[in-house]
């Protein structure tokens, strides 16, 4: 019996091939969109750190990928994202691969906007009541 290729050198170092993976999670995590705006995607795993445990105020836009109202803003709100870079952090959150987070955070309908403030909810819009001049105007609350 003969041992297996697997491809990988025999000095292969384990560690780094690990850090480079958590890196590469990370980076996996950001949305760049073709104007250089940069959105954080966030999950079960990654939300407590990346929104409630934020130094900037949070704005969480939680879609689906049936959603057509959802997928008709999600380019305004990326745009957003640019105007208040450095400022307010803007995540998404895909309800339909976060099912248990969304009922923990009592998500009845998409879209759903989350407004987030020293790790606390402090505003929330869903449904009719998603516009981009109201995500702005609350954006801007989070900022006074």
């Amino acid at each position: 019996m003969s041992d297996v290729d697997t491809g990988l050198p025999l000095n292969f170092d384990f560690a780094k091939a690990k850090v480079h993976l958590l890196q590469a999670r990370s980076i996996r995590n950001l949305v760049k969109n073709q104007r250089g705006e940069i959105m954080v995607i966030v999950d079960k795993e990654t939300f407590e750190q990346e929104v409630e445990k934020s130094d900037l105020p949070v704005i969480v836009d939680i879609w689906g990928p049936q959603c057509g109202p959802c997928l008709a803003l999600m380019p305004s709100v990326e745009k957003l994202s640019g105007e208040y870079d450095g400022k307010i952090k803007f995540c998404k959150l895909n309800a339909a691969e976060n099912r248990r987070l969304c009922m923990k955070l009592k998500v009845m309908a998409l879209p759903t906007i989350l407004f987030y403030k020293g790790g606390e909810n402090v505003k929330r819009l869903s449904s009719q009541d998603v516009s981009l001049e109201a995500i702005k105007a609350e954006a801007d609350n989070l900022l006074a």
